[in-house]
C-alpha cells in the first residue's frame, strides 16, 4: 500500500504545479488588462476622440512608458526616458514638452543600429551602448529620429515654446541603462532596438501626445 502511494505522489505533485501555473497566468493576464484599461481611461481624459485616429503615440511621463495605438487599441508599449529636468516647453529649459504633437520628420532609415546622428546626420560613428545605470557626459542621438512638431499654439508651438525649433525628438540613446527613468535633455529616449521597430510602424503626421 505504501509503495502504491509513493508511486502516486509524484503525479499529484505535477498536477498541483500545473494548476498553480495556470492560476498564476490568469492572474497576470487580469492585471495586464486592468492596467491597459487604466491607460485607455487616461488617454480618453485627454481627448475622448482618440479612438478615431488611425495611429497614435501616447507618452506617459509618470510611468516612463509610450503606447502605440491603432483605432483606440493598444498594440505595443515601450519603456522610455524623458527629461531629467522635468516637463516644460520653454526654450533652453532642457525639459520635455507636454501636449499634442505630431511626427514632423522621420530620419535615419536603414542606418545601422547605434549609429550616432549629429545635426540629424550620421557622422559615421557607432555608439558604445552603456547598459549600466550610468549617466555619462554625452547625450548621443542614435539609430533613428522621430522629430516632433507641436500642435498647440502657446503651449508647444510658436515663439519661446516651439517643440520643433527646440529639436524635440524620439530617438535611440547610448545610455540604455537609464531607460525607465527621467534622464534626457528634453527628448524622449528609447532602447535602440525599440526605436528602430517603432520607426517602421509609424508614419510622418502621426500624432504624439505627451502627458
Amino acid at each position: 500500500m505504501l509503495h502504491k502511494i509513493s508511486n502516486f505522489a509524484p503525479n499529484i505533485l505535477i498536477a498541483c504545479l500545473i494548476l498553480l501555473t495556470s492560476c498564476s497566468t490568469v492572474m497576470i493576464d487580469k492585471n495586464l488588462k486592468y492596467n491597459e484599461n487604466m491607460v485607455l481611461k487616461e488617454i480618453s481624459s485627454v481627448d475622448s476622440s482618440f479612438d478615431t485616429l488611425d495611429s497614435l503615440l501616447y507618452v506617459d511621463i509618470s510611468r516612463q512608458n509610450m503606447y502605440l495605438l491603432q483605432k483606440g487599441t493598444i498594440l505595443q508599449d515601450f519603456k522610455i526616458s524623458s527629461s531629467y529636468y522635468g516637463t516644460g516647453s520653454e526654450v533652453n529649459s532642457l525639459k520635455t514638452p507636454l501636449g499634442k504633437h505630431e511626427i514632423y520628420k522621420k530620419i535615419g532609415k536603414d542606418l545601422p543600429i547605434n549609429a550616432i546622428l549629429k545635426g540629424r546626420v550620421w557622422n559615421g560613428s557607432i555608439a558604445n551602448v552603456i547598459t549600466d545605470d550610468i549617466d555619462t557626459e554625452f547625450d548621443h542621438v542614435t539609430s533613428r529620429i522621430l522629430w516632433l512638431d507641436g500642435l498647440e499654439k502657446g503651449k508647444n508651438k510658436g515663439p519661446g515654446v516651439d517643440s520643433r525649433s527646440r529639436y524635440i525628438y524620439i530617438h535611440g540613446t547610448a545610455e540604455e541603462g537609464l531607460i525607465g527613468k527621467p534622464a534626457s535633455d528634453g527628448c524622449i529616449r528609447m532602447y535602440n532596438n525599440d526605436v528602430i521597430e517603432l520607426f517602421d510602424l509609424v508614419n510622418e503626421k502621426v500624432q504624439v501626445w505627451i502627458y
